[in-house]
């Protein structure tokens, strides 16, 4: 059930589906703890194709073997199969009436609500894990390479894998 809904639920891709899996993942079930969830969520967003799928495949092995895979993969792609098909049709039928166009853009600010409350919960635990110097540091970083110099999120991840491997036992929790 729980993929099932984040299938129904999760219009709009990776970023409005990560905020339902972890509600789902981490606050409902209790399957896994914020930094496991965290983990995932970085891993999967190194490897190619869809976060949501990714991230229901190992969830779903992880708490049930390869049958809580399949159904956990099922549950969260068949759903949004059928509903691309029935919205495609029904937005391409009324694509010139106001309502639709209204519609399509009133779910882009509530997605970006979703993200900067899972966002803010992270910096949070960052500060927690490095302290805020280390956090801001890393975060500051990350948006440079991202957004400035256009590199890759896999490189970005890879990169504060290796530090962390490297240097992950002599940076100790901060206040």
């Amino acid at each position: 059930m729980a993929f099932f809904r984040v299938g129904i639920f999760g219009f709009g891709g990776g970023p409005s589906s990560i905020p339902l899996v972890h509600k789902e993942v981490v606050e409902q079930y209790k399957w896994m703890s914020d930094e496991e969830f965290s983990d995932v969520l970085a891993l999967g967003n190194a490897m190619p194709g869809p976060i949501a799928t990714k991230m229901a495949g190992y969830i779903g092995y992880r708490v049930g073997g390869v049958a809580g895979m399949i159904n956990a993969v099922l549950a969260t792609t068949i759903p949004t199969v059928v509903a691309m098909i029935f919205l495609l049709t029904v937005l391409n039928a009324y694509r010139d009436v106001a309502w639709v166009n209204g519609m399509a853009a009133a779910v882009v600010p509530v997605v970006g609500v979703m993200l900067a409350v899972l966002t803010w919960d992270f910096v949070k635990k960052s500060k927690g894990a490095l302290g805020w110097g280390l956090a801001i540091v890393m975060i500051a970083g990350s948006l440079v390479l991202l957004e400035v110099l256009g590199v890759h999120p896999a490189i970005v991840i890879l990169a504060i894998l290796l530090y962390a491997l490297l240097f992950g036992g002599k940076t100790g929790a901060k206040a």
